[in-house]
C-alpha cells in the first residue's frame, strides 16, 4: 500500500500548482481523501477533503483557492492550488481513509511534497 504525492515545486505568489497522490496496493473508491500540510514550526492542518461521493470541503484559508478532485480510474486525488501565497509554503501530504462501508479501518499517508511560495 502505498500514496506517492508529486507535483510540489516553488512558485512566485500568485502562481498555481496541481499536486497528484497517486495511489497503489488499494482502490481510492472507497476512501476519503484528504491533503494535509505542515509549515515549519506549526502542527499539520487539513486543507481539504473529499467524501467517496465527490463531496468538498475545504479549510477557510483555501476555499475559493484549492480545489480538491479524484480520479477513481486512474487511482489518483488532486489538488489544484491558485493564486498561492507564501504562507502556504509548506509540506502537502494526502491522506486515505477508509473503506467506507467495508471491511477494516485503514488510515494511509504518503510521504508529502514540499510547496514553497516565494520571489
Amino acid at each position: 500500500v502505498q500514496l506517492v504525492e508529486s507535483g510540489g515545486g516553488l512558485v512566485q505568489p500568485g502562481g498555481s500548482l496541481r499536486l497528484s497522490c497517486a495511489a497503489s496496493g488499494f482502490f481510492i473508491s472507497k476512501y476519503v481523501l484528504k491533503w494535509y500540510r505542515q509549515a515549519p514550526e506549526k502542527e499539520r492542518e487539513l486543507v481539504a477533503s473529499i467524501t467517496t461521493g465527490g463531496r468538498e470541503n475545504y479549510a477557510a484559508s483555501m476555499e475559493g483557492r484549492f480545489t480538491i478532485s479524484r480520479d477513481n480510474a486512474k487511482n489518483t486525488v488532486y489538488l489544484q492550488m491558485n493564486s498561492l501565497k507564501p504562507e502556504d509554503t509548506a509540506v502537502y501530504f494526502c491522506n486515505a481513509q477508509g473503506p467506507i462501508g467495508g471491511i477494516g479501518d485503514y488510515d494511509y499517508w504518503g510521504q508529502g511534497t514540499q510547496v514553497t511560495v516565494s520571489s
